[in-house]
């Protein structure tokens, strides 16, 4: 059974806009993304939504980090919250600690190779499911993950927190839309590319958008687009689709004339 409109009670108008690791992506406005200060000043510029990289660390911490492995190939899953804390990494309870109670949270989770050797309670998605539990209460949050197993246990463990399946580059539509169903997943995140009919220019087609809306809403579910140019998200705002991952978020903000 589908939960309740995800971003119902933090935005009147569409699309929700989700700031992509705080900021954005990179280092955006001198804050580099997923650290403490790009969340913080995304939320300063009125964002109502972040959204953040969710790993583990060797002994059950779960960390913010985006890839696998640090720049000199070690691996987040292979250090412990102190050597992580030491390269600068955030933890997620510190997130949820310092972020003003409101403000919703896209919790992107990333399985580790190595969760395959673990109980499912010390997976990744075993130690999120009990965090966002407990978190839900405080904020708006959704989970979404490229893992659509990794959704199944934190369903079990938080029932009542929104589910993402995410999709990647140029993904087939079809079978996105159908899963989402067959999964009983809440929003299907599809990456722009999946949206771009003309692959030369990469533009987006208003109609595929609005199509793919209306089906995804008469199951029930809510349309989540990640990742867009600006040219791409004045398409999306006009097909109101339910809620957009951005990057460069003072940019966006700026091309869209209005605040998050």
């Amino acid at each position: 059974m589908a939960r309740s409109e995800p971003w119902g009670r933090v935005s009147g108008s569409r699309p929700a806009l989700i700031g992509h690791r705080g900021l954005g992506c990179g280092v955006v406005g001198g804050h580099p993304e997923n650290t403490l200060g790009s969340f913080t000043a995304a939320v300063e510029l009125g964002m109502s939504w972040v959204e953040t990289d969710v790993r583990r660390t060797s002994d059950d911490e779960l960390v913010l980090a985006h890839d696998a492995a640090y720049g000199d190939g070690a691996c987040v899953a292979d250090l412990s919250a102190d050597q992580t804390d030491r390269r600068g990494t955030l933890r997620l309870g510190t997130l949820l600690d310092e972020l003003p109670a409101g403000v919703g949270v896209n919790l992107d989770l990333k399985s580790s190779m190595d969760d395959g050797l673990r109980i499912p309670a010390r997976t990744t998605a075993g130690l999120l499911g009990p965090a966002v539990a407990a978190e839900v209460a405080r904020r708006p949050l959704i989970v979404s993950s490229f893992d659509p197993s990794a959704l199944r246990l934190v369903r079990a463990a938080a029932p009542e927190v929104s589910l993402a399946w995410l999709t990647w580059h140029r993904f087939p539509l079809e079978t996105a839309v159908a899963g989402c169903a067959h999964m009983d997943v809440d929003v299907l995140g599809v990456h722009i590319g999946s949206l771009a009919r003309e692959r030369r220019t990469g533009a987006v087609d208003p109609a595929v958008v609005a199509r793919t809306l209306s089906l995804v809403h008469s199951s029930g579910r809510r349309l989540l687009v990640w990742c867009p140019e600006p040219k791409s998200l004045r398409v999306l705002a006009d097909c109101h689709v339910d809620a957009v991952v951005v990057d460069g978020v003072p940019e966006i903000l700026g091309a869209l004339g209005r605040t998050a």
